[in-house]
C-alpha cells in the first residue's frame, strides 16, 4: 500500500507588491485562531467575514479581524494571505496530509505585540468594576511569551487601576507567571523614584 505525498497548496500572490501595517496584522490575527488547526481557505473566510456554518461553530466570527477585507473576493483576499506567506510572515504545516499555518518568528513578533495589546484593553475594561477571579481564567494556558510581554506592558505603563486586576490574575496562574505578577505588582505600588537634586 503507497502512502500518499503532502501536497504544497500553489500559492498565488500575484499582483500583491506589499501589504500595509494594518492589512498584515489583520491577516495575523485572524491566522491565531487557525493556527495549526486550518489552512489559507479557512483564514480567508474569516478575513471576508462569512456566514458559513463552519465559522459560526467555530466562533470565528468574534475574532478581532473578522470582516477585515469584507469588500475583496476570496481570490483576492487568498493572494493577500499568500503575499503574507510568501514574504514570511506565515508558514505552512501539516496536520496529517492536511496543510495547515503556523507562525513564522517574524509574524509571532507582530502577532504577539497585537494580541497582547488586546489583551491589555481587555485587563482595563475588567479593572473598571469588580475583579473575580473568574474574570481573569481566559488568561491561563496562554503563550508563555504572549503573557510576560502583557506583564511587561503592564509594568511599562504603570497603571495602578490594573493592581485589583493583577491580585485576582495572580491567584489563578502557574508559579513563573505568578513570580512575574508579583513582581510587576511590586513595581506598581513602589512610590516613583526621585531625583536627588546635588
Amino acid at each position: 500500500m503507497s502512502r500518499k505525498a503532502k501536497v504544497l497548496p500553489k500559492l498565488n500572490a500575484k499582483g500583491i507588491r506589499e501589504l500595509s501595517d494594518s492589512e498584515l496584522i489583520a491577516i495575523l490575527r485572524a491566522a491565531d485562531e487557525l493556527i495549526m488547526a486550518g489552512g489559507r481557505t479557512l483564514l480567508s473566510r474569516i478575513l471576508k467575514g462569512s456566514r458559513e456554518r463552519k465559522v459560526l461553530d467555530l466562533k470565528l466570527d468574534l475574532c478581532p479581524s473578522y470582516g477585515y477585507y469584507h469588500e475583496l473576493t476570496y481570490a483576492e483576499i487568498l493572494k493577500r494571505i499568500d503575499y503574507a506567506i510568501t514574504k514570511g510572515y506565515l508558514a505552512i504545516d501539516y496536520l496529517g496530509r492536511l496543510p495547515v499555518l503556523t507562525f513564522t518568528a517574524a509574524g509571532w513578533e507582530i502577532e504577539q505585540n497585537t494580541y497582547s495589546d488586546e489583551l491589555l484593553m481587555k485587563l482595563r475594561q475588567l479593572a473598571i468594576g469588580p475583579v473575580q477571579t473568574t474574570d481573569i481564567e481566559f488568561l491561563k494556558g496562554k503563550n508563555r511569551s504572549l503573557i510576560m510581554m502583557l506583564l511587561d506592558k503592564i509594568e511599562d505603563g504603570k497603571d495602578n487601576k490594573l493592581l485589583s486586576v493583577l491580585e485576582e490574575w495572580r491567584k489563578t496562574d502557574y508559579k513563573k507567571v505568578r513570580n512575574r505578577i508579583s513582581e510587576v505588582i511590586q513595581s506598581l505600588e513602589s512610590p516613583k523614584e526621585t531625583v536627588e537634586k546635588t
